[in-house]
């Protein structure tokens, strides 16, 4: 049986009248997007109809999921809140403070001595607020949610960007920051800007080397890191329902690259069979009975122009695999230009590792797709080239592949296989040599590539592609080749073709596991203590950030002006810093190590205006805080692209820098400097961004008259003594303004407002 499936069949009840009343408010057929979001209302039955990319809307999801390296600040700001259980069902994940280096066995323990400060807090945490805990080696978040908790047709928020994976089974799932998930845990309203709507319609069926991940990359590639910015992806067509369960995950999982604030698919016969194989058919059969509004309605995808803001049409049957990178996961080059790509670029042929897995892909269907080239390749003799590593997703796909033989398959090449953990992709990864910073090449089948992230080497030249695509060039060792059209040659010197990749959608035996690695909390957790020691360098308890004192901002310092891309990697870098994400002072060190300096083109060098000198970022902006003086951080578009971490919010909050001025926002790193009481603003011009000087002096000149749809103005004294005054402008409604007032939205939660 399903967890929480009273819980589910409540939300199906209630699914039928507002669905009707949405359809006749809005006065047309309406998307599954427009379904789900009128069905989870704050308000209940909807009264309105609302404008997407304009309205605030006050949502109520159905769950919560954080994974281990987020769930530390997020349940630190749920303790400050004063609440005695989760409002709602809500699980943590222990995926993400595993470093791979030997293999699963190992390095789980290793992971074990050093974080079990962390692990036991969580599970203590869990255990008195009501929330499921999934233990270490137990599997990654989004797809341990994607076997026991997505449903169609629910919204649920989670911790981390590619909470969005569970679109694969219908849901609108939305990464977050961990102020948000407090609210929705602590049975407060959460709080959207009503999304655009993007349509993309897949025809034909895809075929050969062909996957689902060629899907969302082509879409990476047309939309860009930003294109989804505001919008819900939503995709629908024969292409669609010719696709396995998974396969639409990893789709959706991806939708975080583009920017979007969700995607997904309608219910359909791949959910059924994923639902009922995962032990799940009371699901089925509770969605069954509201499958009508588990999808769009039927004039919606006849003429799909009519109903999405933008619309985007792939025929799968003529679809390439693509490879896309490096440095960014919207490059994407169709595996037949590669050789020339790569040449043209300067990029490294010589493939040095193979990674399948992370969220993206690392379902049965994945692994035994990928096990089925390795397979061929042993088979005809052939020794790979490239070093090649899996991570599982979940002990219960480890089991079931071991079990099956793939594990076994893989490692007759030599793999090595990882814990059940995100491992590499999120940087957790102890690479031999990656110290030396040597230019090389790497594919993996993740979703993001962008500079250091896999390995900490700024020179690692990152490529994302299909979990086929990735075994069949580690075989080859070759970036440019293309196995659709290129023969290998094996030990005795023959020509090898390999044929195209096969593969069981859902094991024929049933999925299988001895132990999930789940504990239930207890049923009433009151007598659980869960105590934080003072000394501790990984864990800190919160205090309430400073309230506004109602005057303008005068004699701020420009911390640093931000040129190019800059992510969440870059303000907040994980790999050996996850150990720190307990602890707001520690990390904080790494606060914008890796951003580049518009002035001098480095990183993690700014010039400190006291002394004159240049020196690392957090060490400068600490100088800054204990003068008392406040600053500013000023970048370029899309500032602050990729993971869902607050921490990349709550570092210069907790240092003392007031504002950030960048051309644009990513979404959820703009709602994360929001919640923490900090000023998210825009460039009303943004040729403003080249006025901004090294020894500026910023003043505020109408903050006290801070207001929704109002524009602010910033004053920069140049050091010559001239001055340009720059027009920002911000998207704070009324409440958001609220939680700048009172220095956080936690602030608001804790005094019961």
């Amino acid at each position: 049986m399903a967890f929480d499936i009273e819980m589910i069949k409540k939300v199906y009840e209630k699914m039928p009248d507002r669905v009707a009343k949405a359809r006749e408010l809005v006065g047309r057929p309406l998307t599954l997007s427009e379904k789900i979001l009128y069905t989870h209302l704050w308000e209940g039955l909807p009264s309105q109809a609302f404008e997407r990319g304009k309205d605030y809307v006050d949502f109520a999801p159905d769950r919560v999921a954080c994974q281990d390296a987020t769930a530390q600040m997020a349940l630190l700001q749920f303790m400050h809140a004063g609440k005695e259980k989760v409002a709602v069902p809500t699980t943590v994940h222990c995926d993400h403070l595993i470093q791979a280096k030997v293999g699963a066995s190992a390095d789980l323990q290793a992971a074990l001595n050093q974080s079990s400060e962390v692990f036991n807090f969580l599970s203590s945490v869990s255990n008195k607020y009501g929330i499921g805990f999934w233990k270490p080696g137990a599997g990654i978040i989004h797809q341990i949610v994607l076997e026991n908790y997505a449903f169609p047709g629910g919204m649920m928020i989670g911790t981390d960007s590619h909470t969005v994976n569970a679109g694969g089974l219908g849901m609108l799932a939305i990464g977050v920051g961990g102020a948000d998930a407090v609210d929705v845990m602590s049975g407060m309203a959460w709080e959207l800007k009503f999304p655009k709507l993007i349509g993309v319609k897949l025809t034909g069926k895809l075929n050969g080397w062909t996957a689902p991940k060629d899907v969302i990359l082509k879409v990476a590639d047309i939309l860009t890191v930003k294109g989804g910015t505001g919008a819900i992806v939503e995709y629908f067509g024969e292409g669609a329902l010719s696709m396995s369960c998974t396969g639409k995950g990893t789709i959706c999982n991806m939708g975080a690259e583009i920017g979007a604030t969700t995607s997904t698919f309608g219910y359909d016969d791949s959910m059924r069979r994923y639902l009922a194989a995962t032990g799940r058919q009371d699901v089925v059969d509770a969605a069954d009975k509201v499958a009508e509004h588990l999808t769009a309605d039927e004039e919606v995808y006849t003429n799909p122009e009519q109903y999405f803001d933008q619309l985007i049409e792939i025929n799968l049957s003529e679809l390439e695999p693509h490879i896309n990178g490096p440095f960014t996961p919207d490059r994407g080059t169709p595996v037949s230009k590669m050789r020339e790509e790569a040449s043209k670029n300067g990029w490294p042929l010589k493939v040095e590792w193979g990674l399948i897995g992370s969220c993206t892909n690392s379902s049965y269907e994945d692994m035994s797709r990928a096990a089925s080239i390795v397979e061929q390749a042993v088979a005809h003799g052939i020794t790979p080239k490239a070093e090649f590593g899996i991570n599982p997703g979940s002990e219960q796909i480890r089991y079931t592949i071991e079990r099956d033989g793939i594990i076994e398959t893989f490692e007759k090449m030599g793999t090595k296989v990882f814990t059940n953990a995100c491992g590499p992709c999120i940087g957790q990864w102890d690479r031999e040599g990656a110290d030396k910073q040597e230019k090389n090449t790497i594919v993996h089948s993740f979703n993001r590539n962008f500079s250091k992230r896999a390995d900490g080497n700024p020179n690692t030249h990152a490529f994302v592609t299909s979990p086929e695509m990735v075994a069949a060039l580690a075989i080859a060792g070759d970036l440019g080749f293309n196995p659709i059209t290129d023969a290998l040659i094996n030990d005795n010197g023959e020509e090898v073709k390999l044929v195209p990749p096969t593969g069981d959608e859902l094991p024929t035996k049933g999925f299988d596991v001895e132990d999930p690695g789940y504990q239930a909390p207890a049923t009433d957790g009151s007598d659980v203590v869960v105590e934080v020691n003072p000394t501790s360098n990984r864990l800190q308890l919160l205090e309430p950030f400073t309230p506004w004192d109602g005057k303008n901002i005068t004699g701020a310092k420009l911390l640093i002006k931000a040129f190019g891309k800059c992510t969440t990697d870059h303000i907040s870098m994980a790999g050996p810093w996850l150990r720190f994400r307990g602890h707001l002072d520690n990390i904080s060190d790494n606060m914008l190590i890796g951003a580049e300096n518009a002035f001098n083109h480095k990183t993690n060098s700014v010039k400190n205006q006291l002394t004159g000198e240049y020196g690392a970022v957090p060490a400068v902006q600490r100088a800054y805080k204990a003068a008392d003086i406040p600053t500013i951080v000023v970048g370029d578009q899309n500032y602050g692209e990729g993971s869902s971490r607050e921490h990349a919010a709550m570092e210069p909050r907790h240092l003392g820098v007031k504002a950030v001025l960048v051309k644009s926002f990513a979404r959820i790193h703009e709602t994360n400097l929001k919640k923490q009481g900090m000023l998210a603003l825009t460039f009303a011009n943004e040729m403003d961004y080249d006025k901004i000087q090294e020894d500026d002096t910023i003043n505020f000149l109408d903050l006290i008259e801070f207001a929704p749809g109002k524009q602010l103005h910033l004053e920069f004294v140049h050091s010559d003594g001239s001055k340009d005054v720059i027009a920002a402008n911000h998207t704070y409604n009324a409440s958001q303004i609220d939680w700048f007032k009172a220095g956080s939205a936690l602030n608001l939660i804790a005094a019961g407002k």
